[in-house]
C-alpha cells in the first residue's frame, strides 16, 4: 500500500512537472556590452529601439523574464524594457526582457558611449558612473 502511494505521488509529480517551491530565482548574468532600452517589435524583424527604427538579427535570441526563449512574433506590439546586444552590423542579436528586480538596478547604460565611460561590476551586475 505504501509503495503504491509513493508510486502514485511520483507519477503525479512527473506528469505535472511539479518540483516544489522555488526559493529564489537565479540572477541572470548580462554581458558588459548589454545596453538597456525600450523595445517594441513592430513586425519581425522590424523593431523600434528607444523610439528609433532598428532590426533584429536573423538568429536573434529573445529571453523572457523566466529566461526562456520567446519568439518575436508572440511579442508584436508589446512595449518591453530590455537589455540587448548588437552584432557588428548593428542588428539586435540578444534580448533579455527584464524582471522588475533587474529593471530596478540603476544606473544601466543606454548608449555604447556610456558603457565605455562607466564602471561595470560583473559579479554584482551593477554599473557606476565615474
Amino acid at each position: 500500500m505504501l509503495l503504491r502511494s509513493a508510486l502514485a505521488a511520483f507519477i503525479a509529480i512527473a506528469v505535472t512537472g511539479w518540483t516544489g517551491p522555488v526559493s529564489a530565482q537565479v540572477q541572470r548574468v548580462f554581458p558588459q556590452n548589454a545596453l538597456r532600452g525600450a523595445l517594441v517589435i513592430v513586425e519581425p524583424p522590424e523593431i523600434t529601439l528607444n523610439g528609433k527604427p532598428a532590426r533584429l538579427a536573423p538568429g536573434v535570441r529573445i529571453r523572457n523574464q523566466a529566461n526562456l526563449l520567446a519568439m518575436s512574433a508572440t511579442l508584436v506590439g508589446a512595449k518591453l524594457l530590455v537589455h540587448y546586444t548588437v552584432d557588428p552590423m548593428d542588428l539586435v542579436n540578444n534580448v533579455w526582457i527584464l524582471t522588475p528586480e533587474e529593471a530596478a538596478k540603476r544606473p544601466w547604460p543606454t548608449t555604447p558611449k556610456q558603457a565605455e565611460e562607466w564602471l561595470f561590476d560583473p559579479v554584482a551586475q551593477t554599473w557606476s558612473r565615474p
